[in-house]
């Protein structure tokens, strides 16, 4: 009811129903073992944290998965020694039916559909902070979101790379009682393994060649915030036992210190590996990967959010030209597209077509700024012998770093500074960045110095 007494509606809560399903053993050591699906995954293997566990010896850790999704029931292995097996068939990924009897090791286990359905909650938003998407996929997820970013728990996000897992740490972040303190980001792919424990817990001075004064390291940073640890399937081994002890203890040592400091930071960590896969293989801590599993959120490839092509690329659109309409014929063109690179490539892909279509936003590349000059304020020399394409592509190149020496010289090189003013992922700034040869660090690092 509003204050002046009119009734207002909220908008009405969804469901997503899938079919319900079991799995029974019925062949192996555990003969009779049983589950009914109460989530859209499952998982098997003898790990502990697996919903069904097995004590059968040629069972990995975590063997195997099968998700309900509205296409069917998705196997997928997880990279176990014995493989996983429907008949004759070795299957990596893939659907099953009904009946259908899966092999792991010495263990045959049979899948039963159920008459009843397994439901999950959509939120009836279509967006999360800049999260968009109104698909039952993404849907789910903005479900959830609001009741983890408000708890303190540790967040494991899974995805393919450009599906925008920095972009929900963030977004976690800012929905948390946390928002207001800092919000450190540390990924694990920039930075070399010599330097990566300074990094996380900071340095005293004089414990290595260059450390010339005390460094507090990113969970100091963060404390009080959030630290967001991107692609952590990249940390090195070796690692792993002191990342693992910072979050069960709460606590950092610097290295060359002796002092072990408090810290209150949450951690959210992102991959773009199954780090089940990982576990398996022996290059993750099965360990470390239950500590950081409390809430994971897999974000879905581009390709498994039906629809969310054209809401994503109106959105972007809207954004580098908000007088405009993006035609039907781009939306049309981007829908028949496959989308490997995910969201990040759908939007460099907007990007580019605003850019190569608008001669207006092509003159913003000329060195001559706000006046005519020598290639007219095209951003590019005519030369009738180079085919139109070459020329358009050296003139979005162009454009595109006189806009990044731009955009790291009003962020004065500081890269998270530089995402928030251009509204781009840190990964694909990087790769911009390194691109056109110019370095940005959180630290205010000045572009194009060594």
């Amino acid at each position: 009811m509003s204050t002046d007494g009119t009734l207002l509606l909220q908008p009405k809560a969804r469901e997503l129903r899938l079919e319900g399903f079991s799995l029974t053993v019925i062949e192996g050591p555990d003969t009779g073992a049983s589950l009914r699906a109460q989530a859209s995954e499952v998982s098997v293997g003898t790990a502990q944290g697996s919903d069904l566990v097995l004590a059968d010896p040629t069972v990995s850790r975590h063997h195997f998965s099968i998700t309900a999704t509205p296409e069917g029931f998705l196997l997928r292995d997880h990279g176990s020694s014995n493989g996983t097996w429907v008949g004759s068939t070795r299957v990596l990924s893939g659907y099953i039916d009904d009946g259908a009897r899966v092999k792991a090791g010495r263990t045959v286990l049979r899948v039963d559909l159920l008459d009843e359905d397994i439901c999950e909650a959509l939120s009836p938003e279509d967006r999360f902070g800049p999260l968009l998407g109104a698909s039952d996929a993404m849907r789910r997820i903005f479900a959830a979101l609001p009741r983890i970013a408000q708890s303190d728990s540790t967040v494991l996000l899974e995805g393919e790379t450009g599906t925008g897992k920095g972009v929900l740490a963030a977004a976690i972040h800012e929905a948390s009682a946390r928002s207001a303190r800092p919000f450190v980001v540390l990924d694990c792919t920039a930075i070399a393994p010599t330097l990566i424990e300074s990094e996380l817990f900071g340095h005293v001075k004089g414990s290595f060649t260059g450390a010339a004064a005390d460094r507090a390291g990113a969970f100091e940073q963060a404390n009080g915030g959030t630290i967001f640890i991107d692609e952590i399937g990249e940390l090195p081994l070796d690692m792993q036992p002191k990342l693992l002890r910072a979050l069960e203890e709460r606590t950092v040592k610097r290295v060359g210190g002796n002092q072990r400091i408090k810290i209150d930071a949450r951690v959210i960590a992102a991959t773009n590996r199954d780090l089940r896969t990982e576990v398996n293989r022996g290059s993750f801590r099965a360990d470390l990967f239950y500590r950081l599993n409390v809430m994971r959120i897999h974000i879905p490839a581009l390709r498994e959010r039906t629809g969310d092509v054209e809401r994503l690329a109106r959105h972007f659109y809207g954004e580098l030209v908000p007088d405009r309409t993006i035609s039907n014929e781009l939306l049309e063109a981007f829908r028949r597209q496959a989308w490997p690179g995910n969201v990040r490539e759908l939007r460099a892909a907007v990007e580019r077509a605003v850019l190569l279509d608008d001669p207006a936003l092509m003159a913003l590349g000329s060195e001559g700024g706000g006046g005519a000059d020598a290639d007219g304020g095209w951003g590019f020399e005519f030369d009738a012998r180079i085919p139109f394409r070459v020329a358009k592509q050296k003139a979005a190149d162009r454009w595109e770093e006189r806009y990044m020496r731009e955009l790291m010289s009003r962020a004065k090189g500081n890269l998270s500074e530089a995402s928030r003013i251009a509204r781009m992922d840190r990964s694909h700034l990087r790769t911009l960045l390194r691109k056109y040869n110019l370095r940005g660090g959180d630290e205010g690092t000045e572009p194009g110095t060594p």
